[in-house]
């Protein structure tokens, strides 16, 4: 059976969502659920991985500090990020969880470049990555490049939950409360900050095709 689409237009809260992902991967897991992909976003706050360091919050703003036992560091989650909880069977990757965090990469590259935008992976950095060709390089030469879209993901009887985060028209100025997934001298971007206009519902549609393309082919 195909995954269940599920889109909240209202913001959700973090330990709801997270309560209702548990819930949901033990039902797929025990075969009386299908697969589920929820779309959503948050109130603002921020969200520490396990291996989030301490130094790596700079200044939360008074906004929440939520520890969560998905893959990564600290991240920034509000309004204009297009949230997409995918709790699927880790029988599409083979069992392998690093061939699924490549699909799901796979998976934000293909949605972007619905919208004519080249986003690439870069190895030793989980995300999906945007050439800056408009910025200075680095310090060491090497050519700028924002983040567009986030990967944290937690697997529990080989069905996945947590997700990615795609920035649709966030804040971005928020992600400076934080060193973004532990990566320091790389920018975080959105598909308004490269002068895309686009609604949530476009992204919505984007996200659902690349999906069937990335999934389906895998």
């Amino acid at each position: 059976m195909p995954p269940e689409w599920r889109v909240s237009d209202a913001p959700v809260d973090y330990a709801e969502a997270l309560a209702e992902m548990e819930a949901r991967v033990a039902a797929i897991a025990a075969g009386a659920a299908p697969e589920l992909v929820w779309l959503l976003e948050h109130p603002p706050l921020y969200t520490a991985g396990p291996s989030a360091r301490p130094e790596h919050l700079l200044d939360a703003g008074g906004l929440p500090v939520i520890g969560t036992r998905r893959g990564g560091q600290y991240t920034y989650h509000g309004p204009g990020q297009r949230v997409a909880y995918a709790m699927l069977r880790l029988d599409r990757a083979g069992r392998d969880v690093k061939r699924f965090v490549r699909l799901l990469e796979d998976w934000m590259i293909a949605t972007v470049a619905r919208f004519n935008i080249r986003a690439e992976r870069r190895e030793g950095r989980v995300g999906v990555w945007v050439a800056r060709p408009d910025k200075p390089p680095l310090p060491d030469g090497a050519p700028a490049e924002d983040k567009i879209a986030a990967i944290g993901v937690r697997v529990r009887r080989w069905v996945s939950f947590h997700g990615v985060a795609l920035n649709v028209e966030p804040d971005l100025a928020r992600f400076a409360g934080v060193v973004p997934c532990g990566i320091s001298g790389h920018g975080v971007t959105s598909l308004a900050d490269l002068g895309v206009t686009a609604t949530m519902a476009d992204a919505d549609v984007a996200l659902r095709a690349a999906f069937d393309e990335t999934f389906g082919r895998a």
